[in-house]
């Protein structure tokens, strides 16, 4: 099977389209360049279309890469025949593969073939004739001085017919079904461990019984959590008695003393070897599904916190708050640039209350300060009400933004590289007030699991949740857009092509020739070649440059067409600009070519409208409940404002101002069903909620989503 015909089974995509973007992707284009700049190739295949395309790619790299080494050893071994390396050459997928091999890459040390070099296969194999009358005379042949007895001889001979009931396809797949279809799990807490604090946790759990089919993935994952952590036994379950009744009725011709040794081999295989092989790989199976959906749900929060809403170029006066430390409070220029830091110490048990309000006026005035951003912390509220209580010259805005991952960023070497003469908690501070400013260019510094928008992002695959996690910020980051002369390295090595190393140079050259003035200036960096130009300058902005093309999205290699467009309506490329009526006066069609066609020609047009437009909403003041400050302040019934800080498969979790976030199950987002809890709400919305139920001695809240 070729790679083409594998891709297009799975993902029921036109063959021309997999295939122009196979080809793309084997010339070393990414996929946010292959989506943005060359749909007439790909049929305006979208990024997950071509994610998947590229998934599956190193899948059938992966399963061809398995047959060759298992043809090598069959034919190592002397026993590859025509008709298994045809089997071998048409399975489709692992499983059917390996179980092919199974029978060929046996221990020395299995019962079965202790039995073999006893001389016991020909016992087995006329015990599967099923007519020999007299089985002990005939056993009693094979006694000898390995063999002590006729029992023995009878054992060997089941644990060899035992071997060849596990290596039949049928059969396991048989078993597979059972387990896929009917399969329950089943958890029981491990008594010396049932008071422990730490799994108290996990205790409805201690007892439980479902379909491994339909449990969802957030509950088997937690149960696989509490099994790792030696809380509970898990348990696979199906019909035994039906699978083995079946494995008999195939097997055994007539009743005898042939069909009872070959019933107890039968029961030895599936007891022994079938059903711990397999319920383990339908445990894995439901374990990988857990995994995915998991992913997909960091995935989704992952993308809509990059793409939170950016306050854009204003000074900011951050604050990362504390008791007993004191506030750490540093003054950022609309760059983002640190110009002053400070602690000032409001709260307990110092209560500088009156010295802090002054001292934050002061250098509001100084550094002319626009907004506030504060972490959303320890004493967080206590100085959210501090800052309020301050009568500012100017309008003021006042944010409370996310610390998630902050304490991460400051203590790494890209926080050390940027300030290597501050400590963590000066880092920290900047760190909150430049995600006000631009969340996206400040969170990519951060490992993205590590930003905690997730469900048990700790127990998944953490190859997959990676590979996903970065393509969600190479996404986010091209949609955006990136500003070459002052986006960081960090943000840089996410534009397509670019990568770690290359940043690394265009930041160098950056420092050491000045700014950038136009997109054909890039192509000075060392080691920058056609290649990569190619692939990320689209995604590249200049502003105020030389080219008003090169603050937009508008490709380099589309600037003639542009320019053409301008001439055919004598004007100049920057009339063209913004300006609704020229540009509703181009015929596209007149401009197509064998390399360019309507898709291009159209985002052309789009971006010409509004070049550089920043898909990302404005930021907006939110203002909590100001006289909730704990969960003993919480009351059934009451609506509060909220912001949904967690979106998972089972609810969303919003920041109700308090330090525990409140739970809307997905039960509660609607009065009717709700089947995807992202389609009532999505990470930082700002939401109102009604307290259903308060657990102090837990510390968890029971919401409902408010119309």
């Amino acid at each position: 099977m070729s790679v083409l015909k594998y891709i297009t089974q799975l993902t029921n995509l036109p063959e021309v389209s997999v295939k122009n973007t196979i080809s793309l992707l084997e010339e070393d284009c990414t996929i946010p360049f292959i989506s943005r700049y060359r749909k007439e190739r790909t049929g305006n295949l979208d990024e997950v279309q071509i994610a998947d395309i590229v998934k599956f790619k190193e899948q059938f790299a992966t399963l061809e890469k398995r047959k060759e080494t298992i043809l090598k050893a069959l034919i190592e071994q002397e026993v590859l025949t025509p008709e298994l390396e045809q089997k071998i050459k048409q399975s489709e997928d692992l499983t059917t593969l390996e179980d092919l091999y199974l029978p060929y890459k046996k221990s020395r040390k299995t019962k079965a073939e202790k039995a073999r070099q006893n001389g016991l296969e020909p016992l087995a194999k006329m015990i599967m004739a099923q007519n020999t009358h007299d089985l002990d005379y005939t056993a009693q042949k094979f006694v000898n001085g390995d063999i002590q007895d006729v029992e023995e001889a009878l054992e060997g001979a089941r644990h060899i017919i035992a071997e060849w009931v596990n290596e039949r396809t049928d059969f396991r797949n048989q078993i597979r079904y059972q387990l896929e279809r009917f399969a329950s799990i089943t958890t029981k807490v491990i008594k010396s461990k049932k008071e422990d604090e730490n799994a108290q946790k996990f205790r409805d759990y201690f007892d439980w019984n479902e379909s491994l089919s339909r449990i969802p993935s957030h509950r088997l994952l937690a149960i696989l959590r509490s099994e790792s952590e030696g809380f509970i036994r898990i348990k696979i379950e199906i019909d035994d008695e039906r699978v083995l009744d079946n494995m008999e009725s195939r097997l055994i011709k007539s009743k005898g003393d042939c069909s009872q040794q070959i019933e107890l081999a039968i029961a030895d295989a599936y007891k022994r070897l079938l059903f711990p092989s397999l319920s383990n790989e339908a445990l894995q199976n439901a374990k990988a599904k857990a995994d995915d959906a998991a992913i997909t749900v960091f995935a989704k929060n992952l993308k809509q916190l990059l793409l939170g809403s950016p306050l854009g170029e204003k000074r900011v006066l951050a604050i990362d708050p504390g008791f007993r430390t004191g506030c750490k409070i540093v003054c950022l220029d609309e760059q983002g640039n640190l110009k002053h830091n400070e602690t000032i110490y409001p709260h307990p048990p110092k209560n500088d209350f009156t010295g802090a309000i002054k001292k934050i006026s002061t250098l509001s005035e100084a550094y002319r300060i626009e907004a506030i951003a504060i972490g959303n912390g320890t004493a967080s509220r206590e100085t959210e009400s501090l800052i309020r209580k301050i009568r500012f010259k100017n309008d003021m805005q006042v944010f409370v933004v996310s610390e998630a991952g902050a304490s991460i960023y400051s203590a790494s070497k890209i926080a050390r590289d940027e300030f290597p003469n501050y400590d963590v908690t000066v880092r920290g501070a900047v760190s909150i007030g430049r995600r006000l400013q631009d969340p996206l260019a400040e969170l990519v510094k951060i490992e993205p699991k590590s930003i905690g928008v997730g469900q048990y992002q700790h127990d998944v695959d953490q190859t997959k949740l990676k590979q996903e996690l970065d393509r969600v910020v190479e996404s986010c980051v091209n949609a955006v857009g990136v500003n070459i002369n002052t986006a960081s390295k960090s943000l840089l090595s996410y534009v397509s092509g670019i990568g770690e190393k290359m940043a690394e140079n265009i930041v160098n050259y950056r420092s050491e020739k000045g700014a950038f003035s136009s997109r054909k200036d890039i192509l000075n960096v060392p080691r920058l070649g056609n290649k990569v130009f190619e692939q990320g300058a689209g995604f590249l902005r200049i502003k105020d440059g030389d080219n008003p093309l090169d603050d937009s999205s508008v490709h380099p290699e589309s600037y003639r067409i542009v320019e053409q467009m301008a001439k055919d309506l004598n004007k100049t490329v920057k009339d063209l600009i913004g300006n609704t009526t020229l540009i509703k006066q181009i015929i596209l069609k007149n401009y197509i070519k064998k390399d360019i066609g309507l898709p291009t020609l159209e985002d052309i047009v789009k971006e010409l409208e509004k070049p550089g437009l920043d898909i990302r909403e404005e930021a907006k003041v939110f203002t909590f409940n100001q006289n909730i400050k704990t969960i003993d302040d919480l009351q059934e019934g009451q609506l509060l404002p909220g912001i949904v800080n967690n979106v998972t498969n089972f609810g969303a979790f919003v920041d109700i101002g308090i330090k525990e976030s409140g739970l809307i199950h997905i039960s509660n987002l609607s009065d009717g069903y709700v089947s995807d809890v992202n389609e009532y709400v999505h990470l930082h919305q700002q939401v109102i909620v009604k307290v259903l139920e308060v657990d102090k001695s837990r510390k968890r809240i029971q919401l409902k989503l408010h119309k």
